[in-house]
């Protein structure tokens, strides 16, 4: 079956994240595809936090900043603060508030910064920059920073000149009454998972006001995540999917640390998938217009025949890369299936808590389980073969040339090659020594990710 959509390559990358991206090697020293994130006091430190706030101070004029509920966070929302100011910057601080609602916040100064590891365990803690677009900071300017803090290319103003610092109390009540005016009401019973992060300041009062009956797990902020790992997949939301049938609801809706992502589980305690979620946000924002979506490369190809009418453009993996496939394009919608879902009429920043009230929105006219019932599913299979690092670059190359010939390639994040009933994902792990074998197929996945691994193995040799 012949996709109806086509394949666009968005390659605005320099020569560094192209290597990276085609074979697992050359990887920014500093920001990866979500800024900076690390260990606290290992990888991300309080000098460094210092360093970066002097290098984007000395840049821009004003900055507001925000912080998820880390342990950690304060400590580096102070350095960074203390680095902006000393380099003449005026800092507004929002205090602790959801990625999301910094970036739209952003839209008032120069720049935003943020401090949250996101998904990550407690340990880690990060750096993240956004334009007042709610645009994460591209590859030009991250590395802009980075060759600046490398070359030492920043100073310090002098005492007069030091940069003021304010605080405003506004920006949760903004961000609501934002998502407020283009969402309906509804009186549906939501169980509400928080994970201890910083979606406990706003998502249950938002939907609250939005005539929701709201049931809340895990909504007192916990730098430590105590209840659960923050990220929301699956595996980590038992409990949201017992509440959801214990208590009547009518879906969940659950936030990873700093609740730019969201997943929801249906009326019937199921788990319902990324793949899943982009396909029916896709289908509600598009409607009529048929208009353009921008997905990731591992996305699945149920997407593109639901949305069947549409163009579909894939990016390389990261919600940074989709938001850039989604502003060149004009696209109307992007998401990712790790919980991303990025609505451009609003900001090109992931929003979890948009993203919950539109889909209380949704389901309020269909239940969640129907809805996942019209989605077209396939089967897919996952698999990894161990390579050495240095290593990768040569077996991309072999391994692409014997997979040219299979089908159409899209190699802008590893080599996605398209066949006549499905696709396959060869893609080099950017943390460990593995190349990654990803396939999908209306029919035979076995026979595909098969094939596909004796050709791996024949590259690696």
């Amino acid at each position: 079956m012949e996709l109806k959509t086509r394949l666009i390559t968005i390659d605005k990358f320099s020569e560094k994240e192209l290597n990276f991206m085609k074979y697992g090697v050359g990887l920014m020293k500093l920001f990866g595809s979500s800024g900076i994130r690390g260990i606290v006091n290992k990888e991300v430190t309080p000098e460094l936090a210092l360093q970066v706030g002097i290098v984007l101070g000395s840049r821009k004029r004003t900055a507001v900043i925000g912080r998820d509920p880390r342990v950690s966070a304060p400590m580096i929302e102070h350095a960074l603060v203390a680095g902006l100011t000393a380099a003449g910057c005026d800092v507004t601080k929002v205090g602790m508030v959801t990625t999301p609602t910094l970036a739209y916040a952003a839209r008032k100064y120069e720049c935003g910064v943020m401090v949250t590891a996101s998904h990550n365990p407690s340990e880690y803690v990060g750096i993240k920059l956004w334009n007042p677009d709610g645009m994460a900071f591209d590859s030009a300017q991250q590395e802009e920073i980075e060759e600046a803090i490398e070359k030492e290319n920043f100073s310090r103003v002098t005492w007069n000149l030091i940069g003021k610092i304010t605080e405003d109390q506004n920006a949760i009540r903004d961000h609501m009454d934002m998502i407020e005016a283009l969402v309906g009401n509804s009186r549906l019973r939501v169980v509400l998972d928080c994970g201890c992060g910083a979606g406990s300041t706003i998502t249950p009062y938002l939907l609250q006001e939005l005539g929701c009956q709201i049931i809340t797990l895990n909504s007192q902020p916990d730098g430590h995540f105590p209840a659960r790992n923050p990220e929301p997949n699956d595996q980590n939301l038992s409990l949201l999917k017992k509440a959801v049938v214990a208590f009547g609801a009518d879906l969940g809706i659950a936030h990873d640390g700093d609740a730019d992502r969201m997943m929801a589980v249906d009326e019937k305690g199921n788990f319902v998938s990324g793949d899943e979620l982009l396909a029916i946000f896709g289908r509600f924002e598009c409607g009529d217009e048929k208009g353009s979506v921008v997905v990731p490369v591992d996305t699945s190809m149920m997407v593109d025949d639901y949305l069947g009418g549409s163009e579909i453009i894939r990016t390389r993996v990261g919600d940074v890369y989709v938001a850039e496939g989604i502003k060149q394009c004009g696209a109307i919608y992007g998401g990712e299936p790790s919980g991303s879902w990025i609505f451009p009429k609003i900001s090109y920043c992931p929003d979890g808590i948009y993203a919950a009230a539109k889909l209380v929105e949704i389901v309020r006219e269909k239940k969640l389980s129907e809805l996942r019932a019209e989605l077209p599913a396939y089967a897919t299979k996952r698999g990894a073969l161990p390579c050495a690092n240095e290593k990768k670059a040569e077996f991309m190359k072999n391994a692409k040339a014997k997979l040219e010939p299979l089908g159409k390639v899209l190699d802008i994040d590893g080599i996605r090659v398209e066949l006549e009933d499905g696709w396959v994902l060869v893609r080099p792990s950017g943390t460990e020594a593995k190349v990654r074998i990803t396939a999908e197929a209306r029919e035979n996945v076995d026979g595909i990710y098969e094939m596909a691994e004796k050709i791996v193995k024949e590259a690696l040799k």
